[in-house]
């Protein structure tokens, strides 16, 4: 397994180079560059951190879904990966490399009609709503974003003075960070900064898999939400 060495200088020009060119004639001619400095360097990050966190890593595919959407661009413009199933993180620890650095985080950033009513049942609760709120705030002061969707006002059932409105109104919930690209990220930064990230959300994660946990519904029904 090739080791995590780093992102060098010519990753971010790869990604802009991307983003400007979105053909698979500008994908076929610099494949060699993405499969050795940018796919395999993550593949290699994520694996060498599972000996850390446990969990098995899945890399996600550059080439988009377009069978839906009006973009019919044929590339993302990130390289991501999970480690599913480690000891801090049940639902997935998320690493991506992209012309805007390094990304990662983790949490839960879909959540099915089940899981919002879990979610939403622990977030009403006095005792664990005041809880999350607080590790959400302390994470925040860390340093970590808090990312996901939101409703525009409260969900049904709930009244839009409670305590906990934010919370409550949210649709997913993750936490992470983003180290800048620039002139490259070298092993060391790399590996701390992601281990850093993920300890950081580690607690909201946890309560989010005590309190959540998976969707036990069909999938296709699981994505919707409401």
């Amino acid at each position: 397994m090739t080791r995590f060495e780093g992102f060098g200088p010519k990753v971010g020009d790869w990604f802009k180079g991307l983003e400007a060119d979105n053909t698979k004639e500008y994908f076929a001619a610099t494949r060699d560059f993405f499969e050795e400095s940018i796919r395999e360097q993550m593949e290699a990050l994520l694996t060498e951190l599972s000996a850390t966190f446990g969990g098995e890593v899945k890399m996600f595919r550059q080439n988009r879904d377009i069978r839906f959407s009006p973009d019919k661009s044929p590339y993302k413009t990130n390289t991501y990966g999970v480690l599913r199933g480690s000891e801090i993180a049940a639902e997935g620890l998320y690493a991506s490399i992209s012309a805007n650095g390094l990304v990662a985080g983790s949490g839960y950033h879909m959540m099915a009609r089940d899981q919002l009513d879990r979610y939403r049942e622990g977030v009403a609760d006095n005792q664990h709503g005041l809880e999350l709120a607080k590790l959400v705030d302390r994470a925040q002061r860390s340093g970590l974003e808090l990312w996901g969707e939101s409703l525009a006002t409260a969900p049904r059932g709930y009244s839009t003075d409670h305590e906990q409105i934010e919370l409550l109104r949210r649709k997913s919930l993750s936490l992470g960070a983003r180290l800048k690209l620039e002139r490259g990220i070298g092993r060391r930064d790399g590996l701390e900064f992601v281990t850093k990230t993920w300890r950081a959300a580690a607690p909201v994660t946890g309560w989010l898999d005590e309190h959540v946990g998976a969707s036990t519904m069909p999938t296709d029904r699981g994505r919707r939400r409401r």
